[in-house]
């Protein structure tokens, strides 16, 4: 009887260790990137294969199981897939940016309520940039701190429109005069004061589609309801 007591432990430690052998065999040696605009496929990639401990998949994926990597400029998740042993894919879902502004030489970007999600040196295609607004200061996470705040509402509307259009608007400038001019390509579009920016934006999409390629200014101020009319001018 006794000697069995003694056996049983070995029996344990031979498993394990078994066990441990096995697990090694699972070396973490490609990950796969998807989704990546705003953000850098070689910091992803960093931080999944520190998340990996040892270079191991299983314990790659037992982490991430437990709970998100650390921080990434852009990235509000990150779905990690096991292939085989060897191999991970990652699709990478990126924060949902409105818009950005320049301020001291980098470009703090922001959401649809103007909170302020990263900065960054550099300046990325398919965010508009927005010109005429002036920013002393602003925090991570925070609203954007703009003292014209009527100017700020109209930016704010103008980007979920554009989100919600799907239109290619890459920039947002608000005129001395008050005017706006949205910014598609090499073309200038005046929409006025913003009073009628909801039917404007609403059918902008199909007016653009009519002077692609072109260059010039598109005439959109007294376009409403009443009056759903525009006029191009070629540069």
């Amino acid at each position: 009887m006794r000697k069995k007591i003694h056996i049983i432990p070995i029996i344990i430690l031979v498993i394990l260790i078994g066990a441990f052998i096995y697990a090694s065999t699972y070396t973490l040696k490609s990950v796969e990137i998807t989704g990546c605009n705003l953000s850098s496929q070689e910091q992803v990639k960093k931080a999944v294969k520190e998340k990996a401990w040892m270079n191991n998949t299983l314990l790659l994926m037992a982490r991430n199981k437990i709970g998100q990597l650390d921080d990434i400029p852009f990235v509000a998740k990150l779905d990690i897939d096991y292939v085989d042993k060897h191999s991970v894919k990652v699709e990478v879902y990126e924060k949902s940016v409105a818009g950005c502004i320049e301020y001291m030489e980098s470009y703090i970007y922001f959401d649809k309520d103007g909170i302020v999600l990263e900065t960054s040196k550099d300046r990325f295609e398919g965010v508009p940039y927005i010109k005429g607004l002036t920013v002393t200061s602003w925090t991570l996470g925070k609203k954007l701190p703009i003292d014209n705040k009527k100017k700020f509402e109209m930016i704010l509307s103008i980007t979920q429109l554009v989100k919600k259009y799907e239109l290619d608007i890459q920039g947002i400038e608000f005129k001395a005069d008050g005017e706006i001019v949205l910014r598609h390509n090499s073309i200038e579009v005046e929409v006025g004061d913003g009073s009628n920016l909801a039917i404007q934006l609403m059918n902008l999409g199909n007016i653009l589609k009519e002077v692609d390629g072109k260059t010039g200014v598109l005439y959109m101020k007294e376009y409403s309801n009443d009056n759903p009319t525009a006029s191009f001018k070629e540069n």
